[in-house]
């Protein structure tokens, strides 16, 4: 048993996906999330840039005594996860990147069409068809890139006819062009789309690396008899800009039901490594 908060971590709101599925699946397990919204997005960042901002958030949530890192993030995961686990080799980390990979290549076969979208780091990456063809080389795999999906839903801009425009701009062609029957969202931010990409979409089998996480930490803190019971931990969610569509975005997640899942907020500075009042 280890009653130690799990640590995640994003560039900003869109790692929060990942958080209600753990929670469903594992009620007893607390959380420190940190969204690095003043700096979001990372998806059109230099991967320099993104590993030194990924290593002073896994700092400090190993100061603050996390049991596991979850790195809620593909840009992330596309970019520095071997290095972040040397770095810290004492607790485990993982990326969201080949959980998924797995499940794709457990699911699909040579008939489907299989679809990845994502920031332009983690497509030009390729990290998804890396690993999904170490699992299946048969495989049809298409990427595309759209950039503009993390800004507009860090600005709350979801169920607008602004955000299924600009779906429809990045997706008709690559859907009809290569036939995608089945689509990775790659990147956390997505899932808060998704019920627009269905809408417009409705033929698409659609894959969220967000809930097939959860079921990969299940396995591993079993595995190393590391699962919480009665943690008195509080979930905290922490903000390098504490903005009110964080706050509203942890509200969409919780269903307005926050006050009952022990949840506080802190507005943390990085650089000068101290909580903002």
């Amino acid at each position: 048993m280890d009653n130690r908060p799990i640590g995640f971590f994003d560039s900003g709101l869109g790692g929060l996906t990942c958080i209600t599925p753990l929670m469903k699946k594992l009620p007893d397990e607390k959380i420190i999330y940190f969204g690095d919204t003043a700096r979001t997005p990372y998806g059109s960042k230099a991967a320099s840039t993104i590993k030194n901002f990924s290593m002073e958030i896994a700092d400090f949530l190993v100061k603050s005594n996390v049991k596991m890192i979850v790195i809620a993030c593909n840009t992330v995961s596309a970019t520095c996860v071997d290095e972040l686990q040397e770095r810290f080799p004492q607790i485990p980390i993982l990326g969201i990147i080949d959980p998924a990979a797995q499940n794709v290549a457990q699911v699909c076969t040579q008939q489907n069409n299989i679809g990845i979208i994502g920031t332009k780091v983690t497509i030009s990456s390729r990290e998804y068809e890396k690993h999904i063809k170490r699992y299946n080389k048969s495989l049809n795999i298409f990427e595309t890139a759209c950039p503009a999906f993390v800004p507009l839903i860090e600005e709350g801009i979801i169920q607008n006819p602004i955000m299924d425009l600009t779906i429809e701009y990045y997706m008709d062609d690559f859907i009809r062009k290569n036939n995608i029957d089945t689509l990775i969202l790659g990147c956390t931010h997505y899932p808060l789309i998704s019920k627009n990409i269905e809408r417009i979409y409705p033929k698409l089998h659609i894959i969220n690396p967000s809930s097939i996480m959860a079921d990969n930490i299940k396995r591993i803190l079993a595995e190393k008899d590391m699962l919480a019971a009665d943690s008195a931990f509080e979930n905290v969610f922490y903000a390098s800009d504490l903005s009110e569509n964080f706050i509203n975005m942890i509200d969409h997640i919780f269903e307005g039901e926050r006050e009952t899942a022990n949840v506080k907020f802190l507005n943390f500075d990085l650089e000068n490594g101290e909580q903002i009042i």
